[in-house]
């Protein structure tokens, strides 16, 4: 198959794969990134990561944050403290997010400044979209995905009762729904997801979610953009059903019922291809396997180390993350 030349083949994947986008040409050499659209819109819908066009938590949201981070403690297998037991951190999600687990895994295993009792679980798998996941007892796809983060927990000599952090990171593959469709399904699977974690994995404190990579690469119809792009809306959308206060999401048992854990963004990994963004980062095809989609060796590390920085750097991830933290 002859390689078509990467400026046009930028500028042919929207008509050529965004069925179901109302036969609107996204040119998606104006996208930006949602952490800079701000108060400015997207087909109706404002940018930032949270309400109001901003990228900061609202101060209630970040100060249950810390309260929750500061509860992370290692804890034996049965969920009791215990000074010699473990923090168990979890990704969940597709194959970009088992790369891009894969690429993180080995940063944190050289870095020297991680918690010691801070373990991390790869949970990602492989055609495990959020759809394929959101029921583990459908007896297919969804217990498979459940039943093999379990043996995978209990190859790293971890129990559920640990895992008290998840990382998420989800779509569907060959969307064809458009705006904004296919970005509340996303959605309303992303919520089913969350609120299983606290009947799998009973002591989770604190879940980060983050949306796709860019996809203005992808030679197939498996997430191109505009709906790479797009996923973020799903995030968002979800974070501020909790922010007003959804009883369904509910984290705080003062409450009421704990339906969910506690809600944010993670790393936002989204760049418009090699236009930087305002800290500076920027995707290459390089970094992403041939299908445009996946992420290749570079790309898994380039990725994973947005997914360190974050937990070294963010309010409610020093606490447990760092070995010393003044904040704890």
């Amino acid at each position: 198959m002859s390689r078509i030349p990467l400026a046009l083949c930028v500028a042919l994947t929207i008509p050529a794969f965004a069925a179901g986008q109302d036969a609107k040409k996204i040119d998606i050499a104006q996208l930006k990134p949602l952490t800079e659209l701000g108060l400015g819109e997207y087909q109706g819908f404002k940018g930032g990561l949270y309400p109001g066009g901003t990228n900061e938590r609202p101060k209630e949201h970040e100060a249950a944050g810390l309260r929750l981070a500061k509860e992370v403690r290692p804890l034996d297998s049965a969920g009791e403290p215990d000074q010699a037991g473990k923090i168990v951190f979890l990704s969940v999600g597709m194959s970009n997010t088992s790369q891009m687990s894969q690429g993180f895994q080995k940063l944190f295993g050289a870095d020297k400044d991680k918690n010691p009792r801070l373990v991390f679980v790869n949970g990602a798998q492989g055609g495990m979209t959020a759809a394929a996941i959101k029921d583990p007892n459908d007896g297919g796809k969804g217990a498979k995905y459940w039943a093999t983060v379990d043996e995978r927990l209990q190859a790293a000599g971890v129990s559920r009762e640990q895992v008290q952090v998840v990382w998420i990171k989800q779509a569907n593959a060959g969307p064809s729904e458009g705006f904004p469709a296919y970005a509340k399904k996303l959605q309303m699977e992303l919520t089913k997801i969350v609120q299983l974690l606290p009947k799998r994995v009973p002591n989770v404190k604190l879940v980060y979610l983050s949306s796709r990579t860019y996809g203005g690469y992808a030679q197939t119809r498996l997430n191109p953009e505009p709906y790479a792009y797009e996923s973020a809306f799903s995030v968002q959308w979800l974070i501020e059903q909790q922010l007003n206060g959804n009883a369904e999401l509910n984290y705080d048992p003062s409450k009421g019922a704990v339906k969910a854990p506690w809600l944010s963004w993670g790393p936002y990994l989204w760049a418009n291809g090699t236009t930087k963004r305002a800290d500076g980062f920027w995707y290459t095809q390089s970094d992403f396997a041939k299908d445009g989609t996946h992420h290749s060796p570079a790309g898994q590390e380039k990725t994973g180390r947005l997914l360190l920085d974050f937990l070294k750097t963010d309010s409610t991830a020093r606490p447990w993350f760092l070995a010393m933290d003044r904040n704890r």
